[in-house]
């Protein structure tokens, strides 16, 4: 199946600047300011405004967003084949990861387990005592169509280093190419046999963005697998909902962008195919008693993030399930933002989630 299949109003900009984890700054300056129009639905039309970045945002996120706007504009629209924006994108977070590893000394291999590819990261100082048996599982990004690779580098460089600790990422299957649920059946796949090494309770799962979606897939499945759930796991810029709410709307303005006609649907990418946006091995945010069984969960995300809304209700529902959810939101950051290493938020945000982990295994 090809991208093209399911073109949407909101579809290039959310895969060619949010999947880049970049923001662009919205320049755009109006000569007047005219009233709001509300209607009886409470939806609101507003003509343009001119809307400061934000004050708590450290100067080295505010000098990013101009390089952020150039590396969009190259970005290869939805409708480009797949072989083409892959490329692109292996480009981009190749880029990235040599940035991290100056920043964050690992060494890295590939390596087939349960027959799935990996990428294996372990810190160059070596595993810290307390986690020789802990180990991480990384979900890399990229709208279940690339990111494998390059991206899984990106989110597992820096926290295998500071957090001293091994990151296997998984090279799931992707659209177009392959449909739900054989991502899920991957990472069940790995974790099966990262249980023969590792207690439950010492493993962790994390991912952003399509990851952090995956992530929430995975767990619903091994719970449906009536396998021991995972000691902690991260959904980052993408959780357990569908997308909508208010920053599917408000994020496109804030990054320099009108807002949509509506919001792309994750059930809408061709990994989706076939699917129902009801199961709850797709969003699990559909059953509150899978939600009940989730280990202790880190959401995070951003206020310039288009996915904000749906981490939010993440939380909420995990929150009423019973379980501990633990959100942190950054003010003026986008959608996957620490996937560059410079900024002081991205720094804080590793600390964040190697904390997190930290904490949680072997609870």
């Amino acid at each position: 199946m090809h991208a093209t299949r399911h073109a949407h109003p909101a579809g290039n900009h959310w895969l060619r600047t949010a999947l880049l984890g970049t923001a662009l700054f919205c320049t755009s300056a109006f000569a007047q300011h005219t009233p709001f129009g509300v209607k009886a639905d409470g939806s609101v039309t507003t003509p343009g405004a001119n809307i400061p970045y934000s004050a708590y945002a450290s100067p080295q996120a505010r000098a990013f967003f101009p390089r952020m706007l150039a590396a969009g504009s190259k970005a290869p629209p939805l409708t480009a084949p797949i072989a083409q924006s892959r490329d692109f994108y292996d480009r981009l977070n190749s880029d990235r990861a040599a940035r991290m590893e100056k920043l964050y000394p690992v060494t890295t291999h590939r390596e087939t387990i349960a027959g799935v590819v990996t990428d294996v990261v372990m810190p160059k100082q070596g595993i810290a005592a307390k986690n020789r048996h802990r180990v991480l599982i990384n979900l890399h990004g990229g709208a279940f169509l690339w990111g494998a690779h390059g991206g899984a580098l990106v989110e597992s460089i820096p926290i295998a280093s500071l957090g001293r600790i091994k990151v296997v990422s998984v090279d799931y299957r992707q659209g177009p190419e392959h449909v739900f649920p054989a991502a899920s059946e991957d990472v069940e796949a790995v974790y099966r046999a990262l249980l023969k090494q590792y207690p439950a309770k010492n493993i962790g799962i994390y991912g952003c963005s399509a990851g952090g979606v995956l992530t929430g897939e995975a767990v619903a499945r091994i719970i449906s697998k009536k396998l021991p759930v995972p000691g902690a796991v991260g959904t980052f810029c993408g959780s357990l909902s569908e997308l909508a709410g208010d920053s599917t709307y408000i994020a496109p303005m804030l990054n320099g962008d009108p807002p949509p006609a509506g919001p792309l649907k994750l059930a809408d990418l061709p990994y989706f195919k076939g699917a129902s946006a009801s199961d709850p091995l797709v969003f699990p945010a559909n059953s509150p008693a899978l939600l009940a069984k989730f280990p202790p969960t880190l959401l995070i995300t951003g206020t310039r993030d288009f996915t904000m809304s749906s981490v939010l209700r993440s939380q909420r529902l995990l929150t009423a399930a019973g379980v501990d959810a633990e959100l942190h939101v950054w003010d003026g950051m986008w959608h996957s933002f620490f996937s560059d290493p410079e900024m002081p938020e991205s720094r804080e945000a590793y600390a964040v989630m190697v904390s997190f982990f930290d904490r949680r295994l072997g609870r």
